[in-house]
């Protein structure tokens, strides 16, 4: 047998070197660091391109400075790919933990993930004792302060908005919740509702008890010209949007310089509750469906806050009640040219508000009569 020579070996070496190459190549997976040890922004994972066979460049992170991430977000593509499911982006705002996390957990539990986006945007002044895990691991955004009475809570949903349009292109609807908000439903049937709706969900309301008070709130002429009285809208700050709808807010400069000053008068100040129905109301009020489908009780409420549901009245009756109310519209904010919104009947999905200690008996209840449709 001939021993091989050194120009040989060289030359099988030569040629198999394509096939290592082609073996070894992959596409990374980035992670955002963003925060010290006692900051709850501990990471974020960005979508990673995996189709492509050669390709070794990390997609680029999101701005860090929120003028250059809204300027990034507002170019992305108004459509979704074709071909490719529609996913919701679930956008959380919480100042504190996710106290309903394991029922979360359950709600998105054996749903496929490419239906799907979880977001957090947590206040970071907040003293986080345990980090954010399960579904919500590595999904807390750059977060900084909200505080109420302030624009910080609008700049907060923007920041989220402006993550979940950059990250992913098959995000189709953007919802915003709280961490006192829960499902009521299952997660086929609000994914059902959220896609095939072809308009945003977003409570309007005109005349208003109390609408001048608030649109004076930063000053009696702060507002105009750009927003005038008759053009003030009010409504819940948690919404389900379209993906152009989530572009008109991110690109936003007009409207959002009117609401991003300091209140002079601080009880009628919950810019939150105004700068989304607004902007809707003044830009494209013909693409949307003029009510929240988060179900919420102001009776009672206190201090600008609705009611709280205690762990002793939740039960069966209470989420079966909540499942058959319906959403409250205002005739006046109606939009003329679209007769058919008076015939809907679409249900709420969600609900808030929530006492933390009420998890045991949510979750005991979830697979038979929340999650049950």
């Amino acid at each position: 047998m001939l021993s091989p020579t050194p120009l040989s070996l060289f030359c099988a070496l030569i040629l198999c070197l394509p096939l290592v190459i082609i073996v070894t190549i992959t596409s990374p997976t980035t992670t955002v660091h963003g925060g010290s040890e006692h900051d709850p922004v501990l990471d974020f994972t960005p979508a990673v391109k995996t189709h492509q066979r050669f390709s070794v460049k990390s997609p680029p992170l999101p701005p860090v400075d929120d003028k250059s991430l809204l300027r990034a977000a507002s170019r992305v593509n108004s459509r979704t790919p074709p071909g490719l499911p529609k996913k919701i982006a679930f956008l959380f705002l919480t100042v504190s933990p996710l106290p309903f996390a394991p029922l979360w957990e359950l709600y998105f539990n054996k749903t496929p993930k490419n239906l799907f986006n979880v977001y957090v945007h947590a206040d970071p002044s907040y003293p986080y004792e345990m980090t954010f895990s399960g579904v919500f691991a590595h999904r807390v955004i750059p977060s900084k302060p909200s505080l109420r009475f302030t624009p910080t809570l609008i700049s907060a949903a923007r920041r989220l908005l402006a993550h979940a349009l950059l990250h992913d292109r098959s995000n189709h609807m953007f919802t915003l919740l709280s961490a006192s908000c829960i499902p009521i439903h299952s997660f086929n049937f609000t994914y059902e509702t959220l896609t095939q709706s072809k308009k945003s969900f977003i409570e309007i309301l005109n005349n208003e008890i109390g609408s001048y008070d608030r649109w004076a709130a930063r000053g009696p002429d702060a507002m105009l010209p750009e927003v005038k009285l008759e053009d003030f809208r009010i409504g819940s700050q948690f919404w389900s949007l379209t993906r152009q709808h989530a572009r008109l807010i991110v690109g936003d400069e007009t409207i959002w310089a009117k609401f991003n000053q300091s209140c002079v008068v601080r009880d009628t100040c919950y810019p939150e509750e105004n700068y989304f129905p607004t902007l809707i109301h003044i830009r494209d009020p013909r693409n949307v469906v003029p009510w929240t489908l988060t179900h919420v009780d102001w009776n009672g409420s206190s201090d600008g806050h609705p009611r709280m549901y205690a762990a002793s009245e939740v039960g069966p009756q209470l989420i079966v009640r909540l499942k058959n109310d319906k959403p409250r519209y205002d005739d006046s904010g109606i939009d003329s040219f679209d007769p058919t919104l008076m015939r809907r009947r679409d249900p709420f999905l969600f609900a808030r508000k929530f006492s933390p200690d009420s998890i045991l008996p949510l979750m005991s209840i979830a697979s038979d009569v929340i999650f049950k449709d």
